[in-house]
């Protein structure tokens, strides 16, 4: 009983992390497209909460996480608006960086909790995929443009989610210890975004 509570609690702290660094990095994407604090604020909401939403309707957790704790709508709209009013000035690396992080945990919160409903592991690795990416795919309808995790000429994004849920649902499914194991996914993740747009890497064209 214990180690499920220190667990709940840990999954909690990954969750805020992730709303928050996603929320940060919709908010930028919305002022560099030039909009007010009612479009940054709602770009911020999608690509937080977006890709976390449809994981929980298509595993049937209901109400889906961000309604179950209202804090986390809170502290995505307050950090949303101090990221577009107080980050005067911000590079692409910040932007980066942000939703690198949020890529990172949410792919891997969302692989854990498939994996907590006792689901097969190709299947929690595509509802990482789907958490980890499916926020931004929004954020880039809203903003009237093909979503850049399709193009051909993005830098690895998807393939970073898939790589670190992967190592994920197999450290799980060997039995290492599951924060351990959450931690060398999100940090593959990570590490591997930031790669893939330091060294421009893509996938090979058709």
């Amino acid at each position: 009983m214990g180690s499920a509570i220190f667990m709940d609690q840990i999954l909690l702290i990954l969750t805020y992390a992730a709303v928050i660094a996603s929320a940060i990095s919709g908010a930028l994407e919305a002022r560099k497209h030039q909009m007010d604090i009612v479009g940054a604020t709602t770009i911020a909401f999608v690509n937080a909460f977006g890709g976390g939403t449809l994981r929980d309707m298509m595993l049937g957790r209901v109400p889906v996480f961000w309604v179950h704790d209202p804090g986390l709508t809170i502290a995505a709209l307050a950090f949303a608006f101090l990221a577009f009013y107080r980050l005067e000035t911000f590079s692409r690396r910040l932007l980066i960086t942000a939703d690198a992080v949020g890529l990172g945990i949410f792919s891997i919160l969302g692989a854990t909790y498939a994996l907590q409903l006792d689901l097969s592991p190709i299947v929690a690795i595509l509802m990482g995929v789907v958490t980890g990416i499916f926020g931004g795919v929004l954020r880039d309808v809203l903003s009237n443009r093909i979503p850049s995790v399709f193009g051909q000429s993005t830098e690895l994004y998807a393939t970073c989610s898939f790589a670190g849920t992967t190592l994920f649902a197999i450290l799980y499914g060997i039995h290492v210890n599951t924060l351990s194991a959450s931690l060398i996914g999100a940090a593959t993740i990570f590490l591997m975004r930031l790669l893939a747009v330091r060294f421009k890497m893509t996938l090979p064209p058709p």
